[in-house]
């Protein structure tokens, strides 16, 4: 049996299109599901809050926008350190090491501020609630990055 030139063409060709059909399909059928809601979208959408509620937890957020803003800040500030101390360094010298660690102390405490601000947060729900933010809190620290 001789096969020719074009009908080897085709077949690569099906073969080919059939490949690429089965990994979309197979990334359509298995592949991650739509991402978990956010936090802040499950507290201000999805629980249903009081005016109460939604006014104590606005205070709290205002209050913790100011405390992360600052925070972000000296890590930025930490990080221009960290640069300048490379340029002078050219190695892990002590300037390199003391920007490395003022930038892990910012982001030590603003992880710090975040937890505590969660559960300021959660002081405000009712239990129905928490159950429902506790699942969010949960899923937001195992979630595969995005």
């Amino acid at each position: 049996m001789k096969l020719s030139l074009r009908g080897l063409l085709i077949t690569a060709l099906v073969a080919l299109a059939a490949g690429f059909s089965g990994v979309w399909l197979g990334m359509i059928l298995f592949g991650p599901g739509p991402p978990p809601p956010s936090l802040h979208e499950v507290v201000h959408e999805r629980l249903d809050l009081s005016a109460e509620q939604r006014a104590r937890i606005e205070t709290l957020e205002q209050g913790f926008s100011v405390r992360k803003s600052a925070l972000e800040r000296e890590m930025r500030a930490a990080n221009a350190e960290l640069a300048a101390a490379i340029g002078e360094e050219h190695g892990f010298g002590p300037g390199v090491t003391a920007a490395v660690e003022r930038f892990h102390d910012a982001m030590g405490r603003l992880q710090t501020e975040t937890i505590a601000h969660v559960f300021a947060m959660r002081g405000v729900l009712d239990e129905e609630q928490k159950g429902a933010f506790d699942d969010a809190v949960a899923g937001a620290l195992t979630a595969d990055p995005q």
